[in-house]
């Protein structure tokens, strides 16, 4: 079967942001005299929704957590990033995005986000980038009730696109997904969505032991030789 679609993850794919948050959610958590390691970062958060970062992280610490203080960190989260990246004057875009979306509506092929973040983050994002029209469909954090790895937000991309593009005819096998993170990976290849593995947030060779292709930047992805694997 031909490739038909891309979807892109958001942070760590689109915008090199997944700092921005871990620092975040790092000084809150300090607030809370809750103080993380890096690597409880990355468990529990990268990847993830913030919903469910929150809640794995209080989990591991054996911390209560309500809806009343859940409501509340997700809401100054969401305040504190949306302030950090209207602050800078250039937004944080990986080299080769813009010229790898330009191949993949060159070549015909549909594109859509999946991600954990925020629906107001990925569209404030995409309109200053200029780029609401390249991505027709957008999964975000409300779309599903599960965080990646679950494969909710891939399934659902692919029954959304189905609806707005009637003659697609898209199945899970005739997509590729672009994930930075174990979850982003997990989530496509349990939604039986093929998977480069892009490292820019960790190592090229943890990322190559999940993912279908792996790469260290999005410029290094071959969009004609993986089309010709699909088409075989």
């Amino acid at each position: 079967m031909p490739l038909k679609a891309v979807l892109f993850d958001f942070n760590g794919v689109v915008l090199d942001d997944e700092r921005i948050h871990q620092q975040i959610i790092w000084e809150m958590m300090e607030q809370e005299d809750l103080p993380l390691t890096q690597e409880e970062l990355q468990l529990h958060c990268l990847g993830r929704t913030d919903r469910a970062c929150f809640q794995d992280l209080y989990a591991s610490m054996e911390q209560p957590l309500n809806q009343f203080q859940l409501r509340r960190l997700l809401s100054f989260k969401a305040k504190a990033y949306r302030q950090y990246i209207e602050s800078l004057e250039y937004l944080p875009i990986f080299e080769g995005l813009i010229e790898l979306i330009g191949q993949c509506l060159d070549a015909g092929l549909i594109l859509a986000i999946v991600s954990g973040a925020l629906r107001s983050e990925v569209r404030l994002v995409l309109k200053q980038l200029s780029l609401e029209e390249a991505f027709p469909i957008t999964v975000t954090s409300e779309d599903v009730k599960k965080s990646k790895p679950d494969p909710a937000g891939y399934q659902l991309a692919i029954k959304r696109l189905n609806r707005k593009f009637p003659g697609l005819d898209l199945d899970p096998c005739d997509c590729l997904a672009i994930e930075d993170s174990f979850a982003g990976i997990q989530a496509a290849k349990q939604a039986q969505v093929p998977v480069v593995g892009v490292a820019h947030t960790l190592p090229f060779h943890m990322l190559q032991r999940q993912a279908n292709w792996c790469v260290d930047y999005l410029h290094q992805i071959e969009l004609d030789r993986i089309q010709t694997i699909f088409a075989r």
